[in-house]
């Protein structure tokens, strides 16, 4: 009997510099459905 193979899970991949997409809101039909991602952005200031 042939095993299944699993297929592996698509992970997005986001290259340096493609950040401005992670900046656009969901719209109300895609929140409605759960096809939205939560994102908090860390700053870190360092001054002297």
């Amino acid at each position: 009997m042939p095993r299944k193979l699993k297929k592996a899970k698509a992970k997005p991949d986001v290259a340096p510099g493609m950040y401005d997409f992670i900046e656009q809101d969901a719209s109300p039909e895609e929140i409605k459905r759960g096809e939205f991602t939560r994102v908090t952005t860390l700053s870190f200031d360092e001054t002297h």
